[in-house]
């Protein structure tokens, strides 16, 4: 089976690592059916494990090979991986502030001025940070697709086995929260597996346009970076830091951290 996953098209292969990625959110949100509340404590830890996860990707996944890639090229070294990073950051900025969304912390929305429904807006926060993973995972499978040496299956295998790790506290963090505002069990799971339905989207899309398009494969990693970085800044560490127990959120981290760290070196 797993031979028969080497052997196709990384385009193909994308859509089913992040199909992978968004089944682990959907499984999270079903714990919604066994749960109406989270505790904080495990909450802290659970969104403090995923911020740990993404800032290791960022680097082991997506930076490291960024780099090596212009290194391989022979230009210099530092500037595509420095545009693509910060134009990450600056495209999540943009959205943010565009794009109606809540935080679960917070009690007014952010972005333009809208009448949706608390849940529909709740549901879009985690929305809008589940597309740079998609993103992520598209453009890792796309760089091995353009046979680079930085590149490897084992790396972009990884990445899409920590995003989908992660995505997993992610769902329940979406659901839960959902129930407690009123919503029914199966409404809850289906607004909280909605919330990854962007991955396979942006994998298949970034898989794309680094097959195809080579010259922006160091840009697009680092913009996915970038992308993650400012979701793990912006939104999750402010989320899982909310409360008394904040030294959970931190060994979360570090745990998410030395996982991510530990499959991509092993794997890639």
């Amino acid at each position: 089976m797993f031979d028969y996953f080497l052997n196709l098209p990384h385009t193909l292969q994308a859509l089913i690592a992040t199909l992978f990625t968004w089944f682990l959110t959907a499984l999270g949100a079903s714990m919604v059916f066994f749960f109406k509340t989270i505790n904080k404590r495990i909450l802290n830890l659970m969104l403090g494990f995923a911020s740990g996860v993404m800032i290791a990707a960022s680097f082991w996944s997506l930076l490291a090979p960024a780099i090596a890639m212009v290194e391989e090229e022979g230009g210099i070294i530092w500037i595509p991986p420095v545009i693509g990073f910060l134009s990450g950051g600056a495209f999540l900025w943009l959205v943010d502030k565009l794009l109606p969304h809540l935080h679960m912390s917070s009690q007014e929305s952010e972005g333009i001025s809208t009448s949706w429904q608390r849940s529909v807006l709740l549901v879009l926060a985690i929305t809008l940070h589940n597309i740079p993973e998609g993103l992520a995972v598209g453009v890792a499978f796309g760089a091995v697709g353009n046979g680079l040496a930085s590149a490897s299956i084992g790396g972009a295998i990884a990445l899409a086995i920590g995003i989908g790790i992660q995505n997993f506290p992610e769902g329940a963090a979406v659901s839960v929260p959902l129930r407690r505002e009123g919503l029914s069990r199966f409404k809850s799971f289906i607004y909280g597996q909605a919330s990854g339905i962007v991955e396979p989207i942006a994998g298949v899309i970034g898989a794309l346009a680094v097959v195809f398009m080579k010259p922006i494969l160091p840009y697009a990693l680092s913009f996915a970076a970038g992308a993650m970085i400012y979701v793990v800044v912006e939104e999750l560490i402010p989320e899982s830091q909310f409360g008394d127990e904040i030294d959970l959120s931190t060994i979360g981290a570090m745990v998410g951290f030395a996982v991510m760290m530990t499959l991509d070196v092993a794997l890639g």
